[in-house]
């Protein structure tokens, strides 16, 4: 059994205590982390090989985005690539054993205004989606080992939101965003992990905005944060679960982390 974590940090130096709780109650083996806010230099690989982590891609950026990836496993490829025509470090990937490759992202949040011609940071958000699924085709992915994780900034589904009336018009909801994330998903075949386990009937949010006075008493979340899978490794899935108690620790993300477990592939 191989437990994966991905989770939107929102400061991978100032959430430390943090992951080394979240390690110490999830017993992971591999982390995933988003908007880690660091250069490579300054990134904290002491912290994690003393954690049992003796394997990285880090891809970061001062004050900015970043993503990482933290594995107990061997990575015996690693890289990542630029999106949308910039240089902002939104992606990684590691390759495993067996061919297994996963993908880090951290989709552009696209600003608050859901107009292209208005909107800058939500024209580069639809471009970055665009080219994703644009990618995945060509690389006909959904015939590989693969697993894409991360901060997609899209809550797809009626049930991902707390009001799908009241969000229709609110950037990470519409129709737009939730269009184009399907043609992402459907570019893979990705399986939605979380929703193998959790119906789609049913409520289920990883975000919650830090400006609600009481955001677990008024529970208006979203489910921005992600874990996919491709067809051939569908049926290695053995559970899944967001930590939304991790939300309410002190100094918190306002994301909670994501939780997969796989009988992982030989």
């Amino acid at each position: 059994m191989v437990t994966l974590v991905s989770w939107n940090v929102n400061s991978v130096r100032l959430r430390l205590p943090h992951i080394e709780r979240l390690i110490k109650e999830t017993k992971p083996d591999i982390l995933c982390f988003q908007e880690i806010k660091v250069v490579d230099e300054l990134f904290p690989r002491d912290f994690f090989q003393n954690a049992g982590f003796p394997h990285a891609v880090i891809r970061g950026q001062k004050g900015y985005h970043g993503v990482a990836i933290l594995s107990r496993l061997p990575i015996v490829a690693a890289g990542g690539r630029e999106w949308a025509g910039k240089d902002d470090r939104r992606h990684a990937i590691a390759t495993f054993k067996g061919g297994i490759d996963l993908h880090n992202f951290y989709v552009p949040a696209g600003g608050d205004v859901p107009d292209v011609s208005k909107n800058p940071s939500f024209a580069h958000k639809l471009a970055f989606l665009k080219e994703m699924a644009a990618t995945f085709t060509k690389e006909n992915t959904k015939k590989r080992r693969a697993i894409l994780v991360g901060d997609l900034n899209v809550a797809p589904l009626e049930t991902d939101v707390w009001s799908h009336r009241q969000l229709l018009r609110v950037v990470s909801h519409t129709p737009i965003e939730t269009e184009h994330l399907a043609r992402v998903q459907a570019s893979g075949d990705w399986v939605d992990a979380v929703r193998q386990f959790i119906p789609e009937t049913e409520q289920a949010y990883s975000w919650w905005s830090y400006r609600a006075r009481d955001w677990a008493a008024s529970n208006r979340g979203r489910r921005l944060d992600h874990i996919w899978v491709t067809p051939p490794l569908k049926k290695k899935l053995q559970s899944a679960e967001i930590l939304k108690d991790v939300r309410g620790w002190e100094r918190p993300s306002d994301h909670a982390p994501v939780v997969v477990r796989f009988n992982w592939p030989k």
